[in-house]
């Protein structure tokens, strides 16, 4: 691109900028691959490198190409203009086989003569020692690559591809009619009416004019130029000659000099070729705003996501289950070693948590909650709804794009998942700093419990219990208090623990919920919304490299 910049500074004049215009059509062009339709999309790519192509060579030259039928006097014509018999001519059949060129100024020509493909052996330099006598109206053609074109009309399918390929290339053309043939639709439809967008490029020649009667040449020249009207070529002159007696010839060197000279057809061709390909592109791509993925549709399909996983599920579990674990380190231990027989509800679904009891562990991958079908399809309408809503009002090959991106991977969704459940942290293994203090206290009351109960069956047992020598609390057996105080303080402490272990749980399986669906939602961005995004900023791109090619 680099090399296209500074052939394009050669040519920028104030207000007009080729170099953006055409690395806007490549930008465009690059976005919209595999997106709108690939002939489309080769032939604009073809404009950028036929325009970056030319702009890398000389500047200093404008190439004109002379086309028309056989029969039209366009090697004649091309004769008159050069003053040398260079072209063969020829009346009923085609005689130019391949594109003759005739270079006024060498200097600086030789790589444009090799890109525009012509032979050394069918180029001739007007100032060469043929013509080394060079003087007067001919030096203002310096600068002027004039070729002379096959025969448009040939039978020859390798003349047809010739003319086409050189239209292309050429800074400016000059279409030469026949009196007899001026409204014929194969020069018409084939090369007139298409290039509405070059006609400041264009220039039309009615040849033979000498063979029309004097009185008929102004309302011919009138109906070639209603013709021309009808194209959609308002702009494009018409001129009158005859290349046998040179009436004329003089008035179109003249053109081609004055066009030459102010050196823009090779700008204006280009900025013709760039705007009729952008304008295609254009057509085809749609002018609807560009647009994103809104933050409420990422959510609604974040939740389809989620729930398909079975993360309401997990969650669920997670916090019954950080309830239970809480409920063992926090309970009044006999009770606990009764609770101990009821099963863990995250083992309960088949979760394992691993040896830390943080993590799902990869068992998870084949024992998490299986996507039911009801979760698969409302993942399946989550994703067409977010296509439908992101993708409306854009033009059909956008819209398929957009379709096609959100489900195509979404073959991978049950292994994804599960990858992002086994990987997620759910924080269920380590207890909270006071529930081993409650641990602790719970043991020490135990234990005072225990002792008390021994102590007292030992003394009811001697009968002493009742004996004031026993060591007594407030008239009470101090075996007793130890007794009852054990027990009673262990349940009103596990009592109170409850509530705190409800709020742990609960915190507990916000957090899980939070990183659980933290983890989905990157698969879901990973299979959906990323490559949706994809082709918004595709489109995106292409709008905004249209508008810089069309500015």
């Amino acid at each position: 691109m680099t090399s296209l910049l500074e052939g394009a500074k050669k040519l920028v004049t104030r207000g007009t900028d080729i170099g953006a215009r055409i690395e806007g059509l490549d930008a465009a062009t690059y976005a919209a691959r595999g997106r709108l339709d690939d002939g489309l999309v080769a032939e604009a790519q073809g404009v950028v490198d036929r325009a970056a192509g030319r702009l890398r060579l000389s500047a200093t030259h404008t190439v004109v190409a002379i086309g028309g039928a056989t029969g039209s006097g366009k090697s004649s014509t091309f004769n008159a203009l050069t003053g040398l018999e260079l072209s063969a001519v020829g009346v009923r059949r085609p005689t130019t086989s391949w594109a003759s060129a005739c270079v006024w100024g060498r200097d600086g020509a030789e790589e444009l003569l090799e890109w525009l493909g012509i032979p050394p052996r069918h180029q001739t330099t007007r100032d060469s020692m043929l013509d080394s006598g060079r003087r007067g109206a001919d030096s203002e053609l310096d600068g002027v690559v004039l070729l002379d074109l096959p025969d448009h009309d040939s039978t020859e399918v390798a003349h047809h591809l010739e003319v086409n390929r050189l239209v292309d290339l050429a800074d400016l053309l000059v279409w030469v009619l026949d009196p007899q043939k001026y409204a014929d639709a194969a020069i018409h439809d084939r090369y007139l009416a298409p290039s509405a967008e070059h006609q400041d490029v264009m220039l039309v020649v009615l040849n033979h004019i000498d063979t029309v009667p004097e009185e008929r040449r102004s309302s011919m020249l009138d109906d070639v130029r209603r013709l021309l009207d009808a194209d959609g070529l308002d702009r494009v002159p018409v001129l009158p000659v005859s290349a046998r007696n040179g009436t004329g010839i003089t008035e179109l060197r003249t053109e081609i000099a004055r066009r030459a000279g102010e050196k823009r057809a090779t700008r204006s061709r280009i900025d013709a070729d760039v705007k009729a390909a952008a304008t295609e592109l254009s057509v085809a791509s749609g002018d609807a705003p560009t647009r994103i993925l809104s933050p409420e549709r990422v959510t609604a399909l974040d939740d389809a996501f989620a729930e398909a996983a079975g993360v309401p599920t997990i969650v669920d579990a997670v916090e019954r289950s950080s309830r239970m674990r809480l409920g063992r380190a926090t309970g009044w231990p006999v009770l606990t070693w009764l609770a101990g027989i009821k099963p863990d509800p995250l083992r309960h679904l088949d979760l394992d948590l691993g040896a830390d009891g943080r993590q799902l562990s990869g068992r998870a991958r084949t024992a998490s909650p299986q996507t039911a079908q009801v979760q698969r399809a409302r993942v399946d309408t989550e994703v067409r709804t977010l296509a439908d809503d992101v993708s409306s009002g854009l033009a059909t090959p956008w819209v398929e794009a957009v379709r096609r991106a959100s489900v195509s991977r979404l073959d991978d969704l049950g292994d994804r998942l599960d990858g992002a459940l086994a990987d997620a942290d759910v924080g269920t293994g380590r207890l909270p700093f006071w529930a081993g203090l409650v641990r602790v206290v719970h043991w020490l009351l135990l234990a005072a419990s225990v002792v008390g109960l021994v102590w007292t069956g030992v003394l009811a047992g001697s009968g002493k219990l009742q004996d004031n020598d026993t060591p007594q609390i407030a008239g009470v057996a101090l075996a007793l208090v130890l007794l009852v105080g054990g027990v009673g303080l262990g349940l009103l402490l596990a009592l109170l623990c409850r509530i705190g272990v409800a709020r742990a749980a609960r915190r507990r399986a916000e957090a899980a919920d939070e990183r659980l669906r933290g983890a989905v939602a990157e698969v879901s961005h990973e299979l959906v919304v990323d490559p949706v995004e994809i082709e918004l900023a595709a489109y995106t791109a292409v709008r905004n490299g249209l508008t810089r090619a069309l500015a």
